[in-house]
């Protein structure tokens, strides 16, 4: 396994079948392999889009108390996380019995009231929540993850390829993906044992893009038990490997643990993106991916909620 995490551009992914690309498709590949994380430039997000996004999230944080719980998480998993609400239970990663360190919000894929699922009461098909506070606030959010989608779906396209699979071959899986867009506030911390912004643990779903301001504190850890810095590069994404994909590729992508000590003197804001199937898919062998580990289907849904509802106090309640 990488010691450090390795930089890919990416452009060459957007254009047609050249060398350029087939070696921009390999280097993920063999990332994504040996260590299940990689910076990326050439993702072609304007840095202005991004920087828009940390300034919205940062008006927001910066509401009262009262006034950002007026949109706390509803049943659908959209809306505020209070500070310290958030414990990450995870005993083959580590074991924590301190709440995480910060204070989020959660934007996920945006349904109209007539949507089947929503009819149909697929679990977290619902409304968003959005701050009449904050100005555009759901414009901007939106905005963005449209760009997301489509730098997502680029990565998917490469990700296929790399195992000789034709690119479009997960295509319907993610014709309807489930998205999130997680708004982060972190404050400096103590540098104390089981106290973390974020503590050690795997993604859930496909895969995760991580735009960092300048503060740090993001940490991947590696098969020898250290952990390695993942310091925010001007101009890039961490993208990492989770669950979902993990599995599906019979554990030859690798879902690397990793968590956020925010050690520094000031506050960190991060905005991760999930990209992941849609609640419906079927995550099943795949046919071809050599040295792939055998593993039963499940489904997505099943799959994503029971992980929630082991992990989140809030669901607790909804299933008594």
């Amino acid at each position: 396994m990488a010691e450090t995490i390795p930089l890919i551009d990416i452009q060459a992914m957007a254009g047609p079948d050249t060398p350029d690309r087939h070696s921009a498709d390999m280097a993920l590949q063999g990332a994504l392999t040996d260590i299940g994380f990689a910076y990326i430039t050439g993702h072609g997000i304007p840095e202005a889009q991004i920087e828009r996004v940390r300034e919205t999230s940062k008006a927001f944080f910066a509401l009262p108390d009262e006034v950002k719980c007026r949109y706390g998480l509803n049943r659908w998993h959209r809306g505020y996380m209070i500070p310290k609400s958030s414990t990450i239970v995870t005993s083959s990663v580590a074991k924590v019995t301190k709440p995480n360190q910060s204070e989020s919000f959660v934007a996920m894929h945006d349904l109209a009231p007539d949507d089947p699922d929503v009819l149909a009461e697929v679990p977290l098909a619902g409304p968003n929540q959005w701050p009449a506070e904050v100005p555009d606030f759901e414009a901007v959010c939106l905005g963005y993850m449209r760009a997301m989608q489509v730098l997502s779906m680029r990565l998917v396209h490469s990700i296929a390829r790399g195992f000789g699979l034709a690119d479009t071959c997960f295509d319907t899986e993610f014709e309807r993906p489930t998205e999130f867009l997680r708004l982060l506030h972190y404050w400096p911390q103590e540098p104390e044992e089981d106290l973390y912004g974020a503590a050690p643990h795997t993604d859930y779903g496909f895969l995760t893009l991580v735009a960092q301001d300048v503060v740090g504190g993001l940490e991947v850890r590696g098969r020898d038990n250290q952990w390695i810095p993942a310091p925010p590069i001007p101009g890039t994404f961490v993208l990492n490997v989770a669950d979902i994909l993990a599995r599906w590729t019979g554990n030859t992508f690798i879902s690397t643990p990793h968590r956020v000590r925010n050690l520094s003197e000031t506050e960190r804001y991060s905005q991760p993106y999930f990209f992941d199937p849609s609640m419906h898919t079927m995550v099943a062998p795949i046919e071809g991916i050599k040295g792939a580990q055998a593993f039963e289907p499940v489904k997505y849904g099943d799959y994503l909620m029971e992980r929630l509802d082991k992990n989140y106090a809030y669901r607790k309640k909804l299933t008594r």
